[in-house]
């Protein structure tokens, strides 16, 4: 295929009858069955992108623990977990995904700064690996609530190491001035508090600095810091056993360069290779972006004078990655152009009554026609995750290819099922 295809990998896509499919699938095939727009996943590649972190992890003794945000699909989660990955949750309803695909307690990390009263008995109840504590106030509430059901919380703290994750701000997390973390020179505070905590165990500590991070320069100074600081806080007492280093590896969706699985394993070895600590890692991007596509239909061309407008029917509800970070996803056809066929500038835009749904400006493509289908390419990774019914839209459903074979893994949810999830008022 040519360079327009070259964010959909070789392994999984190819061509048949003069368009794209999936693991030998015709998407077009699929699309007269489930309709579009639809999400579309790849299992064999979500087996390579595991496969090839783990095994260059494996030597250095890291854990792998998907970040279910990313996809929390249970089919997609449960080829995970036939691989033997942990997973990294941020909230309740992540957790009983994580067990419903397979993964079991112990192999789970609950991370995030709001954690409820609900929330953190759930996963003590669970007998989760470890709870990921954000603040001295968490570890607080951890030990109350651990009293109560008269078991002993096994902690890591997390760290806000004040490291420029040289990413999007908005996905920035271990500056000094994001929400994340205990501030890592007020871990004195420790010493003390910890005397008072009868139900907590501090068994590690924590970091997560960002995503997209497409440079190791990042990790190595987060990293160097928490190996300081484990080393301080061993010398005063602490037996720190554990070292979750978080994830935030990124991926190319133009021609960026990042860091390959070896080059994270090199830079992990250099810096906290060396204390003996159980270490993880929670990727969730690297792992299912490239795994995934949004498949979509053109609805019109609009002559725009100046601009020619390609209206899809998938809108910013479906994926809303464009319209709040600026993201970019190659955009291809699934009937293969011809070679040296005439390319036209679009912007390609759905249907939302907002501005803000458009997914490329100005990108020179192949003629687009009305019944066209395309693909949003790289889209596995906080598409289907942050869909939502905005403009009282269908559900956006889920597919999975696997070996020749498709099922649809979330079902299209329509406006009248959504209807009846509401209810009038019965007033007395």
């Amino acid at each position: 295929m040519t360079d327009l295809f070259r964010r959909l990998p070789a392994s999984c896509w190819s061509s048949i009858d003069g368009g794209l499919a999936l693991e030998g699938v015709s998407v077009s095939a699929i699309a007269a069955e489930v309709g579009t727009p639809f999400y579309l996943y790849s299992a064999k590649r979500l087996r390579e992108n595991y496969r090839a972190l783990a095994d260059a992890l494996a030597p250095i003794g890291v854990s792998v623990h998907y970040a279910m945000k990313a996809c929390g699909n249970r089919a997609v989660v449960s080829i995970l977990a036939e691989e033997g990955a942990g997973a990294d949750i941020v909230s309740g309803g992540e957790l009983t995904r994580a067990l419903a695909a397979g993964i079991p307690a112990a192999r789970v990390v609950f991370s995030g700064v709001g954690k409820t009263d609900v929330e953190i008995a759930q996963a003590l109840r669970a007998g989760v690996q470890q709870l990921n504590a954000e603040s001295y106030e968490e570890l607080w509430r951890i030990d109350e609530i651990a009293r109560g059901l008269g078991v002993v919380a096994e902690v890591a703290l997390r760290v806000n190491p004040d490291v420029d994750a040289e990413t999007h701000a908005k996905i920035t997390t271990g500056k000094k001035d994001n929400k994340f973390g205990v501030d890592a020179d007020r871990l004195g505070r420790l010493d003390n508090e910890l005397k008072a905590m009868a139900n907590v165990r501090l068994v590690g500590l924590a970091v997560h600095i960002g995503s997209q991070i497409l440079s190791t320069r990042p990790f190595e100074r987060a990293y160097a810091r928490m190996g300081e600081l484990v080393r301080d806080l061993r010398s005063r007492g602490h037996d720190i056993t554990r070292l979750d280093l978080g994830g935030g590896f990124g991926i190319p969706y133009q021609n960026e360069l990042a860091p390959t699985p070896a080059d994270l394993a090199r830079t992990i070895a250099a810096t906290v290779g060396d204390l003996g600590l159980e270490l993880a890692v929670e990727p969730g991007r690297s792992i299912v972006a490239d795994a995934g596509v949004l498949v979509s239909r053109v609805e019109f061309v609009k002559d725009g004078g100046h601009i020619q407008f390609a209206v899809v029917d998938a809108g910013m509800n479906d994926l809303v990655r464009p319209a709040m970070y600026d993201s970019h996803h190659d955009i291809v056809p699934v009937r293969l152009p011809q070679a040296g066929g005439a390319e036209v500038e679009y912007d390609v835009v759905g249907p939302i009554c907002e501005s803000s749904d458009t997914f490329v400006k100005r990108r020179k493509l192949p003629k687009l026609a009305a019944g066209d289908l395309v693909v949003m390419a790289t889209a596995g990774a906080y598409g289907a995750s942050m869909a939502s019914t905005y403009n009282a839209r269908a559900l956006v459903p889920e597919v999975l290819v696997d070996a020749g074979r498709f099922a649809v893994v979330r079902r299209r949810v329509s406006l009248e099922e959504q209807l009846g999830w509401e209810s009038l008022p019965t007033w007395g």
